[in-house]
């Protein structure tokens, strides 16, 4: 029988070297910067935080946009940058927990990406308890450069992630800030996910997240590897 309405397409992002990366699931992590947990308000200071588990939460898949122009999103007015390192599986791990020191294994390439948040919405969810999917599962709201394979990068632990907005410098740090790595992470999500080829993750923010408006250029970098340039548009 005939598909009732058209099949949507495979949202595919351009991998360094060649070919392309088709898009399963994208996986977000909070609070990974200690920094930033203290901007939030849910860590006592910027030198420690309760490690607990990591906070996941989800966007879909077709909320991937490529470098150049973003569209401000609706029902806000306060959308705010939130520059992440992006990890892409690029196989099925095994069924049952993956070990954190197989991890690794999974990982065909990286980037770097905005976790875009309209902050009013999640502040008024929050506020009330509720879940704040509208705050973050938007069209749009994961811009992201192209891919690096992870043979082509020597040094990930110790890059620094980045953003400028209009030129001036918002947000860095070191990668070996987060609270949990990547093969930690990876690990984690196996606990509560099947981890797949095409999924994503984005590794979380360091402090510095603040808004933009439309007409306001941005530059994500992981510096020395990869970068992500656009520009906010429209309201």
């Amino acid at each position: 029988m005939a598909d009732l309405v058209p099949a949507p397409g495979t949202v595919r992002i351009p991998v360094r070297g060649g070919g392309f990366f088709p898009v399963h699931r994208i996986y977000c992590v909070g609070r990974n910067f200690v920094d930033h947990a203290k901007e939030m308000g849910v860590a006592a200071s910027a030198s420690k935080v309760d490690r607990g588990s990591p906070v996941f939460f989800s966007k879909p898949a077709d909320a991937v946009i490529g470098p150049g122009a973003v569209p401000y999103p609706p029902a806000t007015a306060d959308l705010q940058h939130e520059v992440e390192l992006v990890v892409a599986l690029g196989g099925d791990a095994p069924q049952g927990i993956l070990p954190v020191a197989d991890a690794g294994a999974w990982v065909l390439a990286y980037g770097v990406g905005l976790d875009l948040t309209r902050r009013d919405l999640q502040a008024a969810a929050k506020a009330k308890r509720l879940p704040w999917d509208t705050a973050k599962g938007f069209d749009h709201s994961a811009p992201i450069s192209e891919l690096v394979p992870a043979m082509q990068i020597d040094d990930l632990k110790h890059s620094i992630l980045s953003l400028s907005v209009n030129g001036e410098q918002r947000q860095r740090a070191a990668l070996e800030q987060m609270i949990w790595n990547v093969p930690e992470i990876l690990h984690e999500l196996s606990k509560l996910y099947a981890l797949r080829a095409g999924d994503l993750v984005f590794m979380g923010t360091p402090a510095g997240v603040a808004a933009m408006q439309p007409g306001d250029t941005f530059i994500a970098r992981l510096e020395g590897i990869v970068e992500l340039h656009g520009s906010i548009i429209g309201r």
